[in-house]
């Protein structure tokens, strides 16, 4: 943590022209909100933009300054002077407040990064405003925490939160999620968690898949609702980050052994034991899940089921944009008309499915009525109809399967709706809505999505960018004593 010191004690407290100028604030104020007899030509006068101005000119002059800020940093030999205010700096942070109570000249210690920005830090203790960019959130947020300028540290957060999808050059989501968990901002950090599980694709190519934590590697892996085109372009990606990183044995293992080897091929899995130097490197510690995945593969999904437990993370798919798993579905002017599609699907991973196939039949209505906003008969005048408005309506999505097969006994079908949106000049999934075979449709679909504004956030020029998955997930139907 970086030290404070201060010199030159005081013994009274230094109001000067700041105080005056705020205690002229405050008698405005109350002379605005004055009773004014009844008189009804009441008119309310703003110069809080000219109140702004003098307060940055009051930091940018020093005029009737009371205390002055030196900030030295390892990076450079001179310590940066800020001529301050007492009562303004104060009145934002309670470590101002303490460490100017009986000094007026305090020396502070800042790492390089945060020094750098202490300047926008005072501007806006002075101003209650500051602009910062991406690479700025992290260092901000630290003058925030550790001179205890709360609104401040929760706009920063905030900012974080509401630009995980803004485009970076070398990245900043996965520093972002590091710095969360050391400061235990648990909101910021399952938010950067949900963004990389739903967006992996497109951060397995990026230059941060390397600065990624084992810890928060082995997160992700456990998730089932990672979005990749495939498991074959995770193990690759991991692959790679093993080959970087280097770790230990037992974590390396731990990590390959994350890999759900049944959603890959098994002319892929061949390939990978002849081809992959990793693989190689630690074959001892996953044959038994490469066996078993090749069991998996070779056999009936039914008669896998009588002997391994199925029901587990590794024989359930994760969120797969490959054409076998699902489909896109781009739909124009969604708020006009109700629309429908078809696409086929896999029946499962298994192999032994690759030759069948389900069709799957969509319904998307943009303003479809619950029962309890339908139109009904009024009691009062007979034959009358209660009005019912267009807007009170909300976006339905019906997926139901168009055929019926012995084959889908023992399975049952998740469905996965993708919602892409473009934030930053980037297609970036938004939310992603998840039901079972017993339910033909998500219940919150786009619940809180106005498809009627042409500027909709979730609207791409004007069209709903979906992508329907279909996860296939096997159930043990006989247990057979082993």
């Amino acid at each position: 943590m970086a030290r404070l010191t201060g010199t030159r004690p005081v013994g009274t407290r230094r109001w000067g022209c700041a105080a005056a100028f705020l205690l002229l604030l405050l008698t405005v104020q109350a002379a605005q909100k004055a009773d004014f007899s009844g008189d009804t030509a009441v008119a309310t006068i703003n110069h809080s933009l000219t109140l702004l101005q003098r307060l940055q000119e009051l930091l940018q002059n020093g005029n009737g300054s009371d205390s002055v800020l030196r900030v030295r940093s390892a990076a450079s030999d001179e310590a940066k002077v800020f001529h301050t205010h007492q009562l303004l700096l104060s009145l934002q942070s309670e470590v101002f407040e303490s460490l100017l109570r009986n000094q007026s000249v305090v020396t502070l210690h800042e790492p390089p990064e945060t020094a750098a920005l202490f300047e926008k830090f005072i501007r806006y203790l002075y101003c209650g405003g500051v602009s910062i960019l991406l690479h700025q959130a992290i260092p901000m947020h630290q003058l925030a925490s550790k001179y205890r300028v709360w609104g401040l540290q929760r706009g920063v957060a905030e900012y974080m939160r509401t630009h995980l999808a803004s485009e970076s050059s070398q990245g900043h989501v996965v520093g972002w999620y590091h710095y969360a968990v050391r400061v235990g901002d648990a909101a910021l950090q399952e938010s950067c968690l949900q963004f990389l599980a739903w967006n992996l694709s497109a951060v397995l190519g990026s230059a941060e898949w390397g600065s990624v934590s084992v810890e928060l590697l082995l997160l992700l892996l456990e998730r089932s609702d990672l979005v990749l085109h495939s498991e074959l372009e995770l193990y690759t990606a991991v692959e790679g980050w093993l080959s970087r990183r280097q770790p230990e044995a037992p974590v390396a293992e731990r990590v390959l052994r994350a890999i759900r080897y049944p959603m890959i091929a098994p002319s892929q899995l061949f390939r990978l034991q002849a081809q992959s130097a990793v693989l190689a490197r630690h074959r001892g510690a996953v044959q038994d899940l490469l066996f078993q995945a090749f069991q998996f593969h070779a056999a009936s999904p039914l008669h896998f089921a009588k002997y391994f437990d199925v029901n587990c993370s590794m024989f359930l798919p994760r969120n797969y944009l490959a054409p076998s798993w699902g489909s896109q579905w781009v739909i124009t002017n969604p708020a006009r008309d109700d629309r429908s599609t078809s696409f086929q699907t896999q029946l499962g991973p298994s192999s032994h499915d690759a030759g069948k196939r389900v069709t799957w039949n969509v319904l998307f209505s943009p303003r479809w009525l619950p029962v309890s906003l339908r139109p009904v008969y009024s009691d009062a005048v007979a034959g009358a109809i209660q009005p019912v408005r267009i807007e009170d309506g909300r976006p339905r999505l019906v997926i139901t399967p168009a055929m019926s097969s012995p084959d889908f006994a023992g399975v049952s079908f998740q469905k996965t709706v993708l919602v892409g949106v473009r934030q930053q000049g980037r297609v970036l999934v938004k939310h992603a809505y998840s039901f079972h075979q017993s339910s033909d449709e998500a219940a919150d679909f786009l619940a809180h999505a106005d498809l009627q504004k042409r500027t909709s956030e979730y609207l791409i020029d004007n069209s709903l960018h979906l992508h329907i998955i279909i996860k296939p997930v096997y159930h043990s139907l006989i247990k057979v004593k082993k």
